[in-house]
């Protein structure tokens, strides 16, 4: 065998083993996983479920349905899997309301930094800033997903999300569109669903006041000042000035803390201490929301009312203990969660801009947008997604 048949021998070797480490699976193919490099250093993990009840039905494509947690900084592959919508729950029981019944799942973990994805020796300056960031890291990552896969193309991709998630929906959306029609994605956009999502910051902080006070969760001097830090952020964000929005914004959250008997934020039906997921911390809550709604996604809250196979009631040991020896993949120095902190921080700019016109450019461009809003985050209250949507231009049929 001669130099350039053993370089192209040895070559071929370090790819498969580098493919391999990349991406991984169960034995029967129903679960894949594996990260993508979506720019040198930094890298973003999915896990991909495919559905036991597929019905092959050539009329209606089987869908998959790509999850994006809020935050930013939350964990799909940890919180929408394990705790919400995939096929398991923390216990490893089957959960009967799997959206599996209905479709292929993805989680993804993004932005980087979060979950299980990360950037190499926590270098900040591999962080996305904005939105469109996320949704281009996004986008590279459905590329190698996609492209490569005639399978997967033939099953429509419906993007998912709550809370800040759907400010990601969105923008990946556009990014996605664009990609396909330039023939560099090759994947059928099915539509994207917005579930009490963090579309449009200045509405929503209005509502918070007006929506507790009819709670008889607040009383008149907390609506006063509700709205009074509401009006500030308006006119900080006609300004442009989302970072100070976004301070402002803390504010107004510990405000709603204090006048309302500590509300819990992601179930205003109860107090946080009563929260089974962030109620489970000994630090207190009034002042600690300038980092707050990240610092929920940090491991410390990572907590559920039931218990794991371990022992431990802790959302964090269960994903760094039984998942990652599962995944077997996972870099042995990243820990899930373990860059989480840097995610909001480094988001601080883009966090109180508005997402409406990607939603209008979407329906323009005639994908189908789906809303979906409940009593839970009050982050982004019902009251305040009926604000936002009355100013669509219409849906499409």
């Amino acid at each position: 065998m001669d130099k350039h048949s053993l370089l192209f021998l040895f070559l071929s070797l370090v790819f498969s083993y580098l493919a391999s480490a990349a991406a991984a699976g169960t034995p029967d193919g129903s679960e894949q996983w594996g990260y993508v490099e979506v720019r040198p250093k930094a890298h973003l993990f999915w896990w991909l479920y495919k559905s036991p009840y597929r019905v092959e039905d050539s009329s209606k494509p089987w869908p998959i349905i790509l999850w994006l947690q809020g935050g930013p900084g939350g964990s799909g592959v940890g919180l929408g899997n394990f705790l919400e919508i995939g096929p398991l729950d923390i216990n490893l029981n089957p959960r009967n309301s799997t959206w599996l019944h209905k479709a292929d799942l993805l989680f993804v973990d993004s932005p980087v930094a979060t979950g299980f994805s990360y950037v190499e020796n926590r270098n900040e300056s591999l962080l996305v800033r904005t939105d469109d960031e996320s949704a281009t890291d996004l986008t590279t990552l459905l590329k190698e997903l996609f492209n490569g896969d005639g399978k997967l193309q033939k099953s429509p991709l419906f993007i998912f999300a709550e809370s800040y998630g759907g400010k990601f929906a969105v923008t990946l959306g556009i990014s996605a569109l664009k990609a396909i029609e330039a023939g560099e994605l090759k994947l059928q956009l099915g539509g994207v669903a917005l579930g009490d999502s963090w579309i449009s910051p200045e509405d929503f902080v209005f509502s918070w006041g007006p929506l507790l006070k009819d709670l008889s969760r607040m009383n008149t001097n907390g609506l006063n000042m509700s709205n009074s830090l509401a009006l500030k952020i308006q006119q900080q964000i006609a300004e442009g000035d989302y970072e100070d929005a976004t301070s402002t914004w803390s504010e107004l959250e510990n405000v709603v803390l204090e006048y309302s008997n500590d509300v819990d934020f992601y179930n205003f039906m109860l107090d946080s201490e009563n929260d089974p997921v962030e109620g489970s911390s000994t630090e207190g809550s009034k002042g600690r929301f300038g980092n707050r709604y990240s610092k929920y996604l940090i491991s410390k809250y990572y907590s559920t009312s039931s218990a794991t196979p371990g022992g431990s009631n802790d959302l964090y040991d269960f994903m760094n203990g039984p998942i990652k020896q599962k995944l077997n993949i996972i870099p042995e120095n990243i820990t899930w969660g373990g860059q989480g902190d840097l995610v909001f921080s480094a988001m601080i700019g883009d966090f109180m801009k508005p997402r409406i016109q990607e939603v209008d450019d979407l329906l323009a461009k005639g994908t189908k947008v789906f809303i979906y809003n409940g009593q839970v985050d009050l982050i982004c209250s019902t009251k305040g997604a009926e604000s936002w949507m009355g100013r669509l231009k219409k849906f499409p049929e």
